[in-house]
């Protein structure tokens, strides 16, 4: 898939969204990404998708990550598609791990743009405890409903028992 067009899509996004809405872009990697402020991911989102130079028409994935309490951010990775173009973009988010009333973060679902992140942001949700806005069913995937945390969180501690099943052999 061509990446060459990051380093447009990043100068395009300034324009329509402003200079603060590209935070970093990094195009020497196998893979460029632009990271972009949290506050402009649904706008963005929907930009790409609706625009006729762009059309990225396909959400490939989303990976979540936790970079440990001592750094005290998690980060979110989209990668994009657009079929009819041939052309590949990957968009980052970073955010705090925690909101400033200690409680898991929150970031604008982009479900309403591709319905193929419902289950990617479930699975965030379920895995790290990442609550998405305005998403359409919020709850587990991979995990019982009443599983207590979130497993892929640096700080997880893992219940001794579960309905009265040891955990941990």
């Amino acid at each position: 898939m061509d990446f060459s067009s990051t380093v447009q899509i990043a100068s395009v996004i300034r324009q329509k969204f402003g200079e603060s809405s590209v935070i970093f872009l990094e195009e020497k990697a196998i893979q460029p990404f632009i990271e972009i402020a949290p506050t402009q991911l649904l706008k963005i989102c929907k930009f790409l998708y609706t625009s006729s130079e762009y059309y990225f028409d396909f959400l490939n994935c989303i990976t979540a990550i936790d970079n440990g309490p001592e750094e005290g951010k998690m980060e979110l990775i989209y990668h994009l598609t657009s079929i009819p173009f041939e052309k590949s973009v990957i968009l980052k988010i970073t955010f705090p791990r925690n909101d400033e009333h200690g409680l898991l973060p929150k970031v604008a679902s982009v479900s309403s743009v591709w319905k193929t992140a419902d289950w990617h942001e479930r699975e965030a949700f379920d895995l790290l405890g990442i609550n998405f806005e305005n998403h359409p069913d919020l709850r587990r995937i991979l995990m019982p409903a009443d599983w207590e945390g979130h497993p892929l969180r640096k700080d997880y501690k893992e219940q001794e028992k579960y309905h009265g099943i040891k955990v941990k052999y």
